[in-house]
């Protein structure tokens, strides 16, 4: 088995439904141009308030991704 070397890129996802969606809108996209993703971390989360209701959220994640051989 080969060592692997990983690189962390951050990314903001966002969504109107909640964190979880936040976060998978974000690793989705990042997905169609960044291959080998193995691992993400929460590193901050934010949201907007209207009307005393949360209208959106905001989840800043590190991507960690295997570098090819």
């Amino acid at each position: 088995m080969s060592d692997h070397i990983y690189k962390k890129i951050e990314l903001t996802g966002s969504s109107t439904v909640g964190l979880q969606d936040a976060i998978e809108n974000a690793v989705a996209r990042a997905s169609k141009t960044i291959q080998n993703m193995r691992w993400f971390e929460v590193v901050e989360t934010r949201g907007q308030i209207e009307n005393g209701k949360i209208a959106h959220w905001q989840v800043t994640i590190k991507v960690g991704f295997a570098l090819n051989e």
